[in-house]
């Protein structure tokens, strides 16, 4: 759809006046997956537009209380919980099911699956759409994901995960080696990808270890001392070892496998003052690509 500006502002300001019964951040949203375009070319949230440009949208934003995640007992048969307290719960997300829904009435993401188990956990989040989720991995992405069970427990949690207080360690399979053991460049999202910006980039930092090797393949544990979108992935392609299977980032498919290898394999929760590890074992295609890489 196409939106005429009325008068000059910001973008993101001119389409708060269009959708006023839209949240902030659905409104984010629509930046965030690239779906605003000021004369045929992405915009960001800070772009001026002037009386008369027309904002091209590739959907509308959706309002707050339609988002929120429906309880769906299919996809709750397919996470394994790894940790349950009256407050909080943990589980293991399979690759391939998405964090949360983007559409209304979506079903089959982690959110409809926590939400079927613990129905307190819908009214729980910033955004309808979370479910209770404090944070979230990429569909491609298996492994450790947190909810939070009450609100105070949502907003201790995503302070420590704003304070870098929570240790994330991912398991990843890669072409070649990290030619670094570290990555500190900023990121920004450039329609569906993650691209290195030291202008309009924020801050980003991974700390790589390579646990295990051949000539073309590695199994690097990754910690991410921040939480932006598709962090790993972008810094271990910007050092020169992109996930394998990872398209987006230029990895190789491994033979007879679909989708990528990236696992959030550990988490150490500030919980009441005592740091809670939860671990999540890999999935069994992961552990069948080591193999056929020769890292086992």
């Amino acid at each position: 759809m196409k939106i005429t500006v009325e008068i000059a502002d910001r973008v993101d300001k001119a389409l708060a006046r269009q959708f006023p019964e839209a949240g902030r951040r659905q409104l984010s949203q629509l930046f965030d997956e690239g779906c605003v375009r000021v004369a045929g070319k992405l915009a960001k949230k800070g772009d001026r537009v002037a009386a008369g440009d027309e904002i091209e949208l590739s959907r509308e934003p959706v309002s707050g209380d339609a988002l929120r995640p429906a309880p769906d007992p299919d996809a709750s048969a397919r996470i394994a919980i790894l940790l349950e307290r009256p407050d909080i719960v943990v589980i293991n997300k399979p690759a391939g099911m998405p964090s949360q829904p983007l559409r209304a009435g979506e079903l089959g993401t982690a959110a409809n699956a926590i939400v079927h188990r613990y129905p307190e956990c819908v009214a729980i989040g910033d955004d309808a759409r979370d479910g209770g989720l404090v944070h979230r991995l990429d569909i491609g992405t298996s492994g450790v994901l947190v909810a939070a069970r009450t609100p105070e427990a949502y907003r201790a949690l995503r302070d420590a995960f704003g304070a870098g207080l929570v240790d994330k360690q991912y398991l990843a399979i890669t072409d070649g080696r990290p030619v670094s053991r570290e990555c500190d460049a900023p990121l920004v999202q450039r329609g569906k990808r993650v691209i290195v910006d030291h202008t309009d980039g924020l801050a980003a930092f991974t700390a790589f270890t390579v646990e295990q090797e051949t000539e073309a393949h590695a199994l690097v544990r990754c910690v991410a001392q921040t939480g932006r979108m598709h962090q790993v992935r972008a810094h271990l392609a910007h050092v020169g070892s992109p996930i394998t299977g990872d398209e987006l980032y230029k990895g190789a498919p491994l033979p007879g496998f679909d989708g990528f290898f990236l696992h959030a394999a550990r988490i150490v929760l500030p919980i009441g003052g005592e740091p809670v590890t939860i671990e999540a074992p890999p999935p069994e295609r992961f552990v069948q690509a080591l193999a056929a890489c020769k890292l086992t």
